[in-house]
This record gives C-alpha cells, structure tokens and sequence, in this order.
C-alpha cells in the first residue's frame, strides 16, 4: 500500500494538508464567524475572503506535563519588602487604560482572539455548503429539451463502424471453449488411451487404428466450429442523455415606492448579491434582470436599481406583469432556469395584491423554478403579504419571508434554501 502525502504550499507558504485539517477541525467556530460577518461586511465585498476571528478559549487543547513534586524553597533576589507567610495583594485592574478595544481582565491576566484568513472559495463553501436550489432536480426533467450522446454499454446489432473487436473476440473465445469443452476431454482421454497401448509390447493394430478415427473425427469436428460467428459480434451502444441546461436568469424585483427608504433598499442588495453568489455556484452562466416600480416598473441597470432617486405610489402588479413579458421575449423556460426575487416593504394598493395573486398563479410561478418575496418592514403585514400567504398553501416553488434589520438577513437566505425543508412562511 502507497500513502501520498500532499505537501503543496498555498499562497501563505503554509501546508496546505495542515489548513485543511484546521478548516475541518474548528469548522463550528469558523462557520459562526462566518455568520457574524456576513452582516459587517460592505455590499462590494460580499464575494472576497474573510479575516475570521476565533476566541482563543476554543482553541485550547488538553496538555500533560509533570508538576513539581516535594517541598522547594525559592529564593528571589533584591527581596527587601515581604517576609515569610505575607500575602501578595493582586494589582488593580487596568480598566479602559490600554490602546486596544478590549478591557483588562481584573485578575491581571488576559487571552488575545485567533484571527485566520480564508480564501474567496473557501468563505463562500462555508456560505452555502450546507443549502440548495429547492425544486431543482424534480423540475429540471420535467423541462429539458438538450441531451447529449454517451456511451451506453454493447448491444448485439449495430451498424459496422460501431463494432468493437476486443469485445467481439471475447465472445468468441468463450463460444468456443463452450462448445469444444467436452470434445476436448474427450479427445485428451483418447489420446491418454492410445499412449497406453503403445507403450504395451503386444501388437493392437485394431484398437490403434479405431482410436485414431476417433481422434481424427473430434478433431474434425472441432475444427468446424467457427472462429467468430455473429452470435458474437458486439457493438457500441450509444444513447441519448437528459443534460441540465446550465444558464439561469435571476429576476430582481424592488419597490421603490416613497416609502421605500435607502437603507431599506440596502438590505434588500444584500439579499440579492447574496442569491447571485448562491445562483453563481450551481450554474455557469447567469444573467440579472433588474426591475424597480412605483406605479410603473422599468428594466433598469444595477445602478439605477438601487441608487436612482426617483419615485411615486405603489402597484406591485406592474413589475409581474412586466417580468412575465420579458420572459417571453427573451428567456424560454425550457431552456432557462429561472428564479425570481421581490422585496418590498409590503406597501401596496389594496385593489393591486389580489391581483398579483393572480400573476403568480397564473403566469410566473409555472415558468420559475423558485420565487421569494422578501418584506422588509417593522410594520405589521399588510394585503399583499396576506394574498402571498395563500399561494404557498399550493405552490411549493414560492416562499415569503420577514426581514426587519440587517441581521435578519443570512438567517432568513438560510430558512429560505435549507436542505429537505419545506419552506414556510
């Protein structure tokens, strides 16, 4: 048995061997830092590395030594205050007196926190690792229209181009054997008689001359069995494979109705990069559609989705309707994944929600493989919310959500791609 040993050097000249044992080792306090940074971070730098910061007490590792055994007498130097059996009295605490963050401990003794850096990949396999696109391998098979062709075992037709000759022989040197198996002990035991009988002093020409028509007739009749036949011929198989198409769209829905404030717009970004980056690791290719309404919805850039100042009533049906029609034009469901996002502080006419209601059922939920409304509000829930909470009830590709800070954020991402858990409201 051979043992390799990868002793590669990542970009820190460290053993790469030894930082995959410490991801693994304290993967729990990593993946909480992991947690308590996501809602520090800037919106820029959602998708770069991480410094982590790990307490130090979790770090600790049991430690065995030998103490100091018997009775020692120590004698320190320059000692003009204390006698035998003084106590020493502990310094006072050096509370706030420091240039660091922290405080003191008030025993006189303190632990520095353990800060190591992870890499973009590895920060983001720590985001995601434990979630998925719910629905994605129970629709995708429903819908594809791409196959490839692959290699599907041997079959007994075919056309001449496709035989494979190892294959071919094999059969034939197994027909043979089959076939030839009991002439051959045969044979072998006419040929152990005729030895016999020559090795005998006494003249047997009859029995000589009978056991090597024998042997002559066996011997022709192995001969007669063909070398190849077409019983043996075997041909390569090739089949037609479902592939699951490897673009996807994401369609990002946001009211920006005057009660819509910008940090609100804020949280709702952070939601979105986070499903992008989420999106970006299951499929190749992406494409973003960025649709912002008021009273009307526009197809806007990124820039103009969430820094553009302008403004009005709300009617949320506009930005449906709208994401329907593109849809059609451009992104054919049979050959498009397709997953929608709507944020929104839940502030619509109360005429409009029935009829977004409608849009969902109807329209864009038959066509996506996951949609979310996310509603971020202190407020209590209003008719929208209340029309949304009826199509979960019987559509299991659409999920609503509550955020109120940003801390709420990665917590309710996490509710709504955990593995095996139906969504809820």
């Amino acid at each position: 048995m051979s043992n390799f040993i990868d002793r590669r050097l990542n970009s820190k000249n460290k053993s790469t061997v030894n930082r995959q044992r410490f991801l693994r080792r304290y993967k729990n306090q990593i993946k909480k830092s992991v947690s308590d940074a996501i809602n520090k971070r800037g919106i820029t730098d959602l998708s770069s590395g991480e410094n982590i910061i790990i307490p130090k007490k979790d770090l600790s590792e049991p430690v065995f030594h030998q103490g100091n055994g018997g009775t020692r007498d120590r004698v320190h130097p320059g000692n003009d205050q204390f006698t035998t059996g003084d106590r020493i009295a502990k310094p006072p605490g050096q509370k706030g007196q420091g240039s660091g963050e922290g405080e003191a401990s008030d025993k006189g003794e303190g632990e520095d926190d353990f800060t190591f850096s992870i890499s973009k990949e590895e920060y983001l396999n720590l985001l995601f690792e434990d979630l998925e696109l719910p629905n994605l391998e129970k629709n995708q098979l429903d819908k594809l229209i791409e196959y490839k062709t692959v290699r599907s075992g041997f079959c007994a037709e075919g056309v001449p181009s496709n035989i494979d000759i190892v294959k071919s022989l094999q059969g034939s040197i197994a027909r043979r054997i089959a076939m030839t198996s009991s002439k051959r002990k045969q044979l072998k035991a006419y040929h152990h008689e005729l030895d016999i009988i020559e090795q005998d002093k006494h003249e047997h020409i009859n029995e000589k001359k009978e056991l090597n028509n024998k042997i002559k007739a066996i011997e022709e009749k192995i001969r007669k069995v063909p070398f190849i036949d077409t019983f043996d011929l075997r041909f390569r198989n090739f089949a037609k494979q479902a592939v699951p198409t490897s673009k996807a769209v994401m369609f990002c829905l946001m009211d920006v109705s005057g009660s819509m404030d910008q940090a609100t717009k804020e949280m709702a970004k952070r939601f979105y990069i986070l499903l992008y980056l989420f999106l970006s690791r299951t499929y190749k290719n992406i494409d973003v559609i960025y649709i912002r309404h008021h009273t009307q919805a526009k197809e806007v850039d990124e820039h103009e989705f969430f820094y553009s100042q302008e403004t009005g009533g709300t009617i949320a049906s506009s930005a449906l309707e709208l994401m329907d029609k593109i849809i059609t034009e451009r992104y054919d469901d049979n050959q498009w994944n397709i997953y929608g996002a709507q944020a929104s502080d839940g502030d619509n006419w109360a005429d409009d929600s029935p009829h977004c209601k409608s849009l969902l059922i109807n329209k864009i939920l038959p066509k996506t493989r996951y949609f979310s409304y996310i509603e971020i509000t202190q407020r209590a829930h209003q008719t929208l919310w209340q029309q949304y909470q009826q199509v979960i009830e019987t559509h299991s590709n659409f999920a609503i959500q509550h955020i109120k800070e940003v801390a709420d954020i990665y917590p309710v991402f996490r509710k709504l791609f955990k593995k095996n858990v139906k969504n809820v409201a």
